[in-house]
């Protein structure tokens, strides 16, 4: 092995140790995480829970470590593995494991997927020769160990064959190693594209490539702590080549140079290298024209001579001259470049000092800028006096402005960073322009991308911000790639995946930093913040804040606020931002003189340099940003452009090329900061990891299938495992694999089957790892055992012949010793090989035998040549046959040469064209030789015209320039002429803007002459105003040479303009308080008027109280029938409730505690309602005696109120006519206004009815006060009829229920009637209010008009007081602005300022005009409509009068009402009594709750013990899991019900006394409802109980089957170590039982959440009626918002219109919602019978679905049966073909044999038998061909049977597919019948919510049991005098309430019907 192998392939010998692998399978070994190692090896112990011992390998401790934190080892197969993606347990120890031991082999480059991981080894390596590049060359990646090379090949050779471009992107920190290997790829790249063969002919263009480094190096590059030649900035290097493949030409891009390293350097570090080579290597003439000085001389080499171990800057300094002149760079260029570095150097000894007297700075030594002003070509006086005391822009004008010895030396070192850059571009430029002059144009390109890597430093600042923003959006295009390639792998390869795009997983990170807007991303904020005036860093760190704090990738720091402003959280970690001087570092501000200066400098280089002057950003904006911002901005228009602008826009140019390209990674990582060879840190590796994406890339890969394996290596190594599921015989490798698959019992999840390979999830080969190596030891040691076995068998057989032969031995000694000296056996021994008798016995017998064998063969012989004969005569008739064959081909082939004459002939046809074309081919070849050799002619015309060009322009330039300076005046004078036109402009903008409102003003008040006459004086002096200013500014144009005056008069005049505008402001404000004065006002007035009518509306509900009275006698004879009926009804319900109560403990008694606990205190509520019963009935009774006294005296009082009644009947009647009158012509408005939904449309109708009854019962009262007598006679026949039914009614109560029937029966007659007569009452109340609304709003409308009036006239007056005062302000201001100096600066201050402002108010001014347009629309409407107004208005002038004659009259009724409205507040404080009695009851019903919660917490632990307590897992767990969702559910609904309950109890407040009417509705409703849902779940119960049982069924045969794999399994399994296993994989089994269950519980989530919508549609379609009230509202909260935008009385009124018509348009769709509401109960219903439907379809469906299923495995057993004939069939004629080979070879053999043996006898027969020797070889030959035509039929047949064999794959994931199908319509009925399951728990918590309903009913009536003794008690005070008119408005509270609670009604009991 070679040095280059070593450092290539390694030594992978211990990777198949068996005992490693042995090892590994049995300690179970892991990594733990460690502090040194990063992560230690160990093996897991014991384990705890989430704990688990580990021993450490190394040390042998014992450690305690959570699960979480251990990490999988792979297996000794993947140690030193070359690519990291191929590792099955891909996790951070393993890849940290696999970089460290390639490392310590010297092994430094590893693939990671996509990336090229590279790891520094601080040595030289022999891998670069021109031996290892031709190694490579040309070679696919996989077939070469990893190496730079390899990637470089990869992208050279995929562009040359896709003609794709490419990109190799080299990321990573200093002195990882980034450079050198973009140095290798450029090297390769010139080696193998290069147009000429060797190295020593290698052309100018590859030898520039090559040389552009070095000079990149030495004015890039620097020396620092981690790194001697660390590049200091990015660079793209773009290699074009032609369509051979040749190198054409070269661009390089650079990013970020460090330009702050010229100027100073950390300790131990070097500034760029140039300024050492030069200060070392230029000699004396040099030097001294480059002005050099010592080291220690200059102030910017901070550290002096510091010098680079193992290099000569001497000699680099010759290198980079040798690499200038190889680039063709002149000595003039190079010249320059040094002068410039020279002066660079010498800007850092430029030295400041502060004079005595005041800040300024000064210059005592200029001797250092006498030096740069020679260097650089440029005046020292203009210099200097450039850097101390600078031109700077103040407003329009150019001011000399002193500097400070601060602003000095920050301005020295912003020229000398700016200088060196500018020098470095200019570089960059010029190493371009060098490299691309070939002529050859390039097809495509390779570009490699050389860029520092992720940055997390203590202190991070705005680079660090730029390269991980740079970094982010280089791992975005990594993301997309490499999952874009494993997505094309798995559609090659045939597997189903959903496409992820990881790339979307960094973008809002990348939005963070470079969103435009919506919210400003933080380079948009700073690039924002540069403009602003006063803004610093932290202004800026306070916006990125306030924009982009809830930003989830935004943090505020955890450090303090000195080291950290804020937090990003990056991909590769949180990274905490310092932003100091990041503005100016954005801006990059220079001295704009200086700059001038170089830009006119004598020096051409200098003077290029400094080209484009005009993007650069002044000191001024930097000093103060406030004078010259808004005119530097204005005439640039744009040019200016910050850091992080460039920056961004050059990133977006590479991104969007590398996103065209096809990109290769390569990620640097430094191993230790010491430069040591052979170390590596950790921890270190691994945070560069994260870093670099390679963890990132790891992660991704984790969420696919990252292992694979070929199918015949997975069947080699894995069949082991799997011994007899593939059965003998031929198999295809795939389906050999999905046997063994099924074999193995992997999850579907795990892996997934391809075209040519089988994916796994990461870790799944680990686990068939450990697997094998059990099944192989157990395998070699079963094998030890009988091979030891064997050998002892062997020794023991071998010992036991041994001593057999010992004994014959023995004997035979024995024997020969006796014989020995006997003489005759001397003889015997001596003659017997002498003897020849007994030798002729054994020849003769060797003869016979040898001629029985020749008899046997000659026997053999014969029969053969009989066979030989009969199929000699087979071959005859086949050759016969052969021969027809053949003259029919003859015949064929006589055609085919006719054929072949004729083309012949035609060939020669086409040759002679032929011929004519290649001559004028030759002719158009010598016209394009022509052209070329014009086209070179004109091509040098261009060159050499390019050239004169170039000069020209040069001297274009020049003239320019001086153009430039000459014409610098007339551009600021232009420059104020462009600021007085747009001051012109704003000013007849301003004009217009008035003349517009004038005119709005003229308009709207066009009828009111006196108005418009003051308007238009106002006009005439806003005229007279324009023209004295137009005056001023001609008198301005004409002295505009003079400056000094002028520039006075524009301030004056700005300064006038800001008055002006702070006038209009302050007019603006005082316009709006009178208008928020006039609202006030206005609702004041409301308020008034609304009192008022209140007023009003009580003393008309008086009138009508007076006629009712009664009516209310009859209603409380009523009450007191259905007081008594409502207790006997209580007590039915109560005893009802108690059965009901007594079934539920029933059903739902449990054995626990908490539950018995509830059962005594319900049996204690039961007990208690029972005493509050019977506590009921007697003061019940006591009501009763109470009331009968009342009636008495109630007579008594009836008498005196008719008479009072006759009294106000002749006031009333005049009422009605005057309100007849009116309700006649209001009656339009009115159902336009009163339409709020549809039960306000219904009771609107009804009470139209109700008026017009009403009428005629006013016709009527005369009748009815005649028949009084005669009801007050019944009334009292009635009271005695009550109390024998009261006294009746208590025997009654004990003895039977029928009386409580006919009770019932009697009270809802009662109700009706009192429910009737109380809509009578509210629709005549409600039609009153309605008409005084009416009329109220008309007088409003009335006075809001007269009231705008006189607001525009109080306008008009104060514009004329605010235009006078303007006035003199101005004429004060101007004389003021004249006299001092120090004001002048202030001024311009302000003037900036205000400058903003007139911006604003321009823009505000654009707004007004579209208001304008807008309103002057309006008011054309306004007109039409004011005309229309005026007529109502003379129409409500007449109604007014008639309105005073009747307040004239009500208004001494008023003084009654309000002694009655004293009464009605007493009332209301007792009302507040009871308030605070239902909170108490609030509370005690969250006691429930509380005790309920209680309950539940029980049930939860006794649901955890059950679980626990479980052994079997399939058995309980979709029990348990059923139960607690049930018991979630309940928690749920019981928090819901609280709230609720909550809810209607402040209800209740508001519905006392409407219970009264609705309760009896109520609990008939919930009767009905109870008992059709009662029916209804006992229907459903009954079939959900039926399949419970075939679900219990179905769970049972589940676990039979369970029991007995698990009895297999354990049969299988004997030994400890497989029983471990065996409860391992049975965890296993379990979690993904689990994970599978989970998947069915969000399955049936998904189908809860389906019909949950359903309901909640229905809930909201119920819940958006109840809203139609809240929205009404809204509305009329935005009709007082649009009232307080408007500024006219018109616009009011129209918009006021547009709202009612609004509210028209929604009360027509909340009738159409309630409409919905019914069809949405339809559909609903149709949905369920629809799903009934789909059921039995789809087990139609299943049924056909199985049919087909049985037809495609009859089908494939057919196929499968003439498979196996047709094999057997081949498979005979492979033996019969064998067979007759192996006889040839017999016959052969026999045939030489018998030539031996019989030639003598046989010659005769010889002859023939050649003859028919050769025959047979003939027919040998037939035969072998017939046997070629046979097999390749059998070929044929072989590619029948692979299509066959297709299509039965096809037909099997068919039949896969269907049964997938079958299993998802299985799982739906099983959700289906989960969800009927769900539904009959719904059914029963419903009956539980209704019952709950019927309790708080009760207590509802009880409350409304004290309410009626209240009304008995108000009544009874009514009688005695006290309250003469109480009675009555409670009572109309009540009729009120009552029909809103009949609202109430019908929506509640929607609830439990859902």
């Amino acid at each position: 092995m070679t040095d280059a192998d070593k450092f290539l392939y390694g030594d992978r010998g211990g990777i198949n140790n068996p005992l490693a692998q042995a090892d590994w399978a049995t300690k179970k070994l892991v990594w733990v995480p460690s502090e040194k190692l990063g992560f230690e090896a160990g093996s897991v112990k014991e384990e705890h829970g989430e704990e688990c011992v580990v021993e450490l390998v190394d040390s042998g401790k014992k450690v305690k470590v959570n699960k979480d934190d251990i990490q999988k080892m792979n297996p000794p197969k993947f140690n030193k593995v070359e690519d990291m993606a191929e590792l099955t347990c891909l996790n951070e120890a393993s890849v940290l494991h696999n970089l460290k031991e390639r490392y310590y082999s010297g092994l430094i480059y590893t693939y990671s997927g996509l990336f090229c991981v590279v790891i520094n080894p601080y040595k030289y390596l022999p891998i670069y020769t021109e031996d290892i590049v031709n190694m490579y060359k040309g070679k696919k990646r996989h077939e070469m160990p990893p190496h730079i090379y390899a990637i470089t090949d990869t992208a050279y050779r995929s562009m040359m064959q896709d003609r794709e471009d490419q990109s190799i992107l080299c990321t990573g920190e200093s002195g990882a190693g980034k450079t050198e290997n973009t140095k290798k790829v450029i090297q390769y790249l010139a080696h193998v594209a290069s147009s000429f063969k060797s190295k020593k002919d290698q052309g100018e263009l590859e030898k520039q490539l090559l040389q552009a480094n070095p000079i990149l190096e030495a004015f890039g590059n620097a020396k620092t702590v981690k790194n001697d030649n660390s590049s200091r900035f990015g660079k793209f290097i773009r290699i074009n080549f032609d369509v051979n493949g040749y190198i054409v030409g070269a661009n390089i891009e650079t990013y970020l140079l460090e330009k702050s390293r010229a100027i100073r350097q950390a300790k131990e570090e070097r500034s760029f290298h140039v300024f050492y080579y030069m200060l070392t290597g230029a000699g004396e003439k040099l030097r001294s024209e480059l002005c050099l000085e010592d080291y220690s001389k200059y102030r910017f080499l901070s550290n002096g001579n510091v010098t680079i171990p193992g290099q000569q800057d001497t000699d680099m300094f010759t290198e980079t001259m040798d690499a200038f002149e190889i680039m063709s760079i002149p000595e003039e260029e190079r010249i320059g470049l040094l002068k410039v570095v020279s002066a660079v150097l010498q800007l850092g000894n430029m030295t400041f000092k502060k004079e005595r007297h005041s800040d300024q700075a000064s210059m005592p030594d200029d001797t250092a800028a006498q030096k740069v002003c020679h260097l650089l070509g440029i005046n020292v006086t203009d210099f200097t006096r450039a850097i101390l005391s600078p031109r700077i822009k103040v407003g329009r004008d150019y001011v000399q402005k002193a500097q400070t010895q601060e602003q000095a030396e920050f301005a020295v070192e912003a020229l000398a960073k700016a200088s060196y850059e500018r020098m470095f571009r200019w570089l960059v430029l010029r190493i371009n322009k060098a490299l691309d002059k070939t002529k050859r144009q390039g097809a495509s390109f390779i570009g490699i991308l050389d860029i520092a890597g992720f940055e997390i430093f203590e202190l991070n600042s705005f680079e660090q911000l730029c390269i991980n923003y740079t970094n982010e959006k280089l791992q975005q295009l990594f993301n997309h790639t490499m999952f874009i390639l494993e997505q094309e792998e798995y559609q090659r390869e045939g597997i189903e995946w959903s496409f992820i795009d990881f790339g979307l997983d960094l973008q809002p990170c990348i939005d963070l930093i470079e969103k435009h807007a919506g919210p400003p991303g933080i380079l948009a904020l700073l690039d924002e913040e540069c403009w602003f005036p006063k803004a610093t860093d932290k202004s800026f760190v306070e916006k990125v804040v306030q924009e982009q704090g809830t930003h989830p990738k935004f943090q505020k720091p955890k450090k303090l606020k000195d080291d950290a402003d804020f937090c990003i959280i990056h991909y590769a970690g949180k990274v905490d931002y310092k932003a100091d001087e990041w503005l100016m570092k954005n801006m990059d501000p220079l001295n704009e003189c200086v700059a001038t200066l170089l830009n006119q400098s004598t020096d051409k280089f200098t003077a290029d340099l400094w080209r484009d002057m005009d993007r650069i950003v002044g000191l001024d904006k930097v000093a103060g940003m406030s004078d010259s911002m808004h005119g530097a901005f204005k005439t640039r228009k744009g040019m200016f452009r910050t850091v992080g602008q460039l920056y961004k826009e050059q990133l977006g140019n590479l991104m969007a090329t590398l996103r065209n390209t096809n990109p290769n990674f390569v990620r640097c990582i430094i191993p230790n900061h010491e430069k040591k060879a052979g170390k590596l840190e950790p921890h270190l590796v691994l945070d560069q990891l994260r870093c670099n994406g390679v963890l990132e890339g790891i992660r991704i890969c984790r969420q696919g299938f990252p292992n694979r394996i070929v199918f015949q290596e997975f069947r080699q190594r894995y069949e082991i495992l799997t011994p007899n599921a593939i059965p003998k015989g031929f198999m295809d490798g795939k389906q050999a694999c999905v046997l063994m698959i099924k074999a193995l019992e992997l999850d579907p999840n795990l892996y997934r089957i391809g075209q040519s390979k089988v994916f796994f999830r990461a870790g799944v080969l680990a686990h068939l790892e450990e697997e094998r190596d059990m099944k192989i030891t157990d395998v070699i040691i079963s094998f030890q055992a009988w091979c030891r076995g064997y050998v002892a068998r062997k020794a023991f057989a071998k010992r036991q012949q041994q001593l057999t032969a010992m004994k014959v031995i023995q004997r035979n000694c024995a024997a020969y010793l006796k014989l020995r000296n006997w003489q005759w056996w001397r003889l015997f021994t001596k003659v017997k090989p002498l003897l020849q008798v007994t030798r002729q016995e054994e020849e003769m017998l060797a003869k016979e035998e040898e001629l029985i064998k020749t008899k046997e063969r000659q026997v053999q012989a014969e029969e053969q040549l009989r066979e030989y004969e009969s199929k000699q005569q087979q071959l005859n008739a086949e050759k016969l046959a052969l021969q027809e064959q053949l003259q029919a081909e003859t015949e064929l082939c006589a055609e085919a040469e006719e054929m072949r004459a004729r083309l012949a002939t035609r060939k020669q046809e086409l040759e002679e064209i032929l011929h004519d074309l290649e001559s004028r081919l030759e002719e158009e070849e010598e016209r394009v030789t022509q052209m070329l050799t014009e086209r070179k002619k004109m091509q040098q015309n261009i060159t050499d015209l390019e050239q004169q060009l170039d000069e020209e322009e040069g001297a274009r330039q020049k003239l320019q320039m001086e153009k430039v300076t000459t014409d610098a005046k007339l551009k600021k004078l232009e420059e104020d002429n462009m600021v007085l036109d747009d001051q012109n402009g704003k000013l007849n903008k301003e004009k217009k803007l008035l003349e517009e409102r004038i005119s709005e003003f003229t308009t709207n008040l066009a009828e009111e002459e006196e108005k418009s006459k003051s308007l238009q004086k106002l006009k005439n002096k806003h005229e007279a105003m324009i023209t004295d200013l137009e005056d001023r500014l001609r008198k301005e144009e004409k002295h505009r040479q003079e400056l000094e005056k002028n520039r006075r008069k524009l301030e004056g005049d700005s300064t006038e303009l800001n008055d002006q505008i702070a006038d209009l402001q302050a007019q603006i404000a005082e316009l709006r308080a009178q208008l928020a004065k006039k609202e006030e006002e206005l609702l004041a007035a409301l308020a008034r008027i609304e009192e008022e009518a209140a007023a009003k509306n009580t003393a008309q509900k008086k009138i009508r109280e007076l006629e009712a009275q009664i009516s209310e006698l009859q209603e409380d004879l009523e009450l007191e029938r259905q007081a008594r009926s409502k207790a006997e009804k209580q007590r039915r319900d109560l005893g009802e409730e108690l059965e009901a109560l007594k079934t539920e403990l029933e059903d739902t008694l449990d054995s626990t505690a908490a539950q018995q606990e509830l059962r005594s205190k319900r049996e204690t509520e039961v007990a208690q309602l029972k005493k509050t019963l019977e506590e009921d009935v007697k003061s019940h009774e006591q009501q009763m005696a109470d009331m009968r006294q009342k009636h008495n005296q109630a007579f008594d009082e009836l008498n005196e109120q008719l008479e009072q009644a006759k009294r106000n009947k002749v006031s009333v009647e005049k009422a009605k006519q005057a309100l007849e009158s009116e309700w006649n012509e209001v009656q339009i408005e009115l159902k336009t206004l009163t339409q709020g939904k549809a039960d306000s449309e219904h009771r609107r109708k009804k009470a139209e009815t109700q008026v017009q009854e009403l009428q005629v019962k006013f016709g009527e009262s005369e009748r009815q006060r005649q028949e009084l007598a005669d009801k007050i006679t019944k009334i009292q026949s009635e009271l005695d009829n009550v109390n024998g039914l009261l006294s009746e009614a208590e025997g009654k109560n004990i003895k039977s229920s029928k009386d409580l029937s006919s009770i019932e029966s009697q009270l809802q007659d009662t109700q009706e009637l009192l429910q009737e007569e109380t809509r009578q009452k509210l629709s005549l109340s409600t039609r009153l209010r309605q008409l005084e609304d009416e009329q109220n709003g008309l007088r409003e409308m009335l006075e809001e008009e007269e009231e705008g009036k006189k607001n525009v006239e109080r306008q008009v007056s104060t514009l004329q007081a605010q235009l006078a005062e303007m006035k003199k302000k101005l004429e004060q201001e101007a004389s003021s602005l004249e006299g001092a100096e120090e004001g002048r600066k202030r001024v311009q201050r302000e003037v900036d300022n205000m400058m903003q402002q007139l911006e604003e108010k321009s823009a505000a001014y654009d707004k007004m005009d579209k208001t304008k347009t807008r309103l002057q629309q309006e008011l054309d409407d306004l007109l039409v409509d004011q005309d229309h107004l005026r007529q109502i208005v003379s129409n409500l002038e007449r109604k007014q009068k008639k309105f005073d004659q009747m307040l004239a009259e009500e208004k001494t009724i008023s003084t009654q009402y309000a002694e009655e409205r004293d009464k009605a507040e007493a009332e209301a404080r007792e009302k507040e009594t009871r308030a605070l009695m239902l909170a108490r009851e609030l509370e005690t019903m969250t006691d429930q709750k509380n005790e309920l919660d209680r309950a539940n917490k029980l049930l939860k632990a006794e649901m955890e013990d059950l679980v626990s307590s479980k052994d079997d897992v399939g058995k309980s767990v979709h029990e348990l899991e059923r139960s607690k969702r049930a018991m979630e559910q309940q928690l749920e609904e019981m928090r819901v019900q609280l709230e609720e309950l909550e809810d209607e109890l402040q209800a209740t407040e508001d519905a006392k006394l409407r219970l009264e009417v609705n309760m009896q509705a109520m609990k008939a409703q919930f009767d009905r409802d109870l008992q059709a849902r009662d029916e209804q779940g006992e229907e459903r119960r009954k079939q959900l109980v039926k399949q419970v049982r075939e679900m219990e069924l179905e769970l049972e045969d589940e676990r039979k089957q369970r029991t007995q794999a698990l009895s297999s399994k354990k049969k299988l399994e004997m030994d400890l170590t497989e029983l471990e296993l065996q409860i391992d994989a049975a965890n296993k089994g379990r979690d993904e039982a689990l994970k599978q269950l989970k998947k069915l519980q969000a399955l049936t989530k998904e189908h809860m959440r389906e019909l949950e919508e359903l309901r909640m549609s229905r809930d909201e379609a119920v819940s958006e009626a109840r809203e139609t009230e809240k929205k009404l509202k809204s509305m009329e909260a935005e009709a007082l918002h649009f009232q307080e935008d408007l500024a006219t009385a018109e616009r009011l009124k129209r918009q006021v219109q547009t709202e009612r018509d609004e509210l028209q348009d929604e009360i027509n769709n909340s009738n159409t919602k309630n409409s919905l509401l019914t069809d949405e109960k339809r559909r609903l219903e149709a949905r369920i019978t629809q799903l009934e439907e789909e059921l039995e379809e789809e087990q139609l469906n299943t049924e056909m679905v199985n049919d087909r299923l049985r037809r495609t495995t009859l089908q494939t057993e057919q196929l499968t049966t003439e498979l196996g004939g047709e094999r057997s069939n081949s498979q005979r004629l492979e033996g019969a073909r064998s067979q007759l080979d192996r006889q040839n070879k017999e016959l052969k053999l026999k045939l030489q044999e018998l030539e031996g043996t019989i030639k003598s006898k046989y010659k005769s027969s010889i002859t023939t038998l050649e003859a028919k020797i050769a025959q047979l070889e003939e027919q040998l030959d037939i035969e072998s061909k017939e046997r070629q035509q046979a097999s390749r039929l059998a070929r044929r047949t072989e590619k029948k049977l692979k299509e066959v064999l297709l299509q039965v794959d096809d037909e099997r994931r068919n039949t896969e597919q269907y049964k997938d199908q079958a299993e998802k319509t299985n799982n739906r009925m099983r959700q289906l019948k989960r969800q009927l399951e769900e539904a009959e728990e719904e059914v029963t918590r419903a009956n539980a919510y209704r019952r709950k309903l019927q309790r708080e009913l009760d207590d509802a009536a009880e409350s409304a049991d004290a309410m009626n003794r209240e009304v008995s008690s108000l009544k009874s005070k009514l009688r005695r005098g006290d309250l003469p008119f109480n009675l009555r408005r409670a009572t109309n509270r009540s009729g009120l309430d009552s029909d809103e609670d009949v609202d109430v009604q019908t929506e509640t009991p929607e609830n439990p019907a859902e």
